[in-house]
């Protein structure tokens, strides 16, 4: 399993065990209860920071999530509940793909360790 950045289609083989090149992102910073802490690691980085491409891993905890750039997921690993401002639930387990509005308000409870695949743009 390795990640291969310098290609001409960034690329990790198995992303959803790849365990090298993690980076501590460190602790979500706007915590309702317990203390999820992010890391991951880049395939790709637009030019001047429009976009970004990679895989995100948060350990369990609920906070309040503030979407400031559109960004599509596809879920790998664990399981987690977002919960939009106006009620709306949206339970998430492997496999699922969302995409999040730039806008999207709300709050997540991460029950099992989740692992995504994420782009922003």
């Amino acid at each position: 399993m390795a990640i291969s950045t310098d290609s001409s289609a960034p690329h990790v083989s198995d992303a959803a065990a790849h365990a090298g090149d993690i980076v501590d992102w460190g602790a979500v910073p706007t915590m309702l209860e317990g203390e999820s802490r992010t890391s991951g690691f880049l395939l790709h980085k637009g030019p001047e920071g429009r976009s970004e491409t990679g895989v995100w891993i948060c350990t369990p905890g609920h906070w309040e999530c503030h979407v400031t750039s559109d960004e599509m997921c596809m879920f790998l690993k664990g399981r987690c509940t977002y919960t939009h401002e106006s009620g709306e639930v949206i339970e998430i387990e492997p496999g699922t793909a969302a995409f999040f509005p730039q806008g999207w308000k709300g709050t997540c409870r991460v029950h099992e360790t989740v692992r995504k695949v994420y782009m922003i743009r």
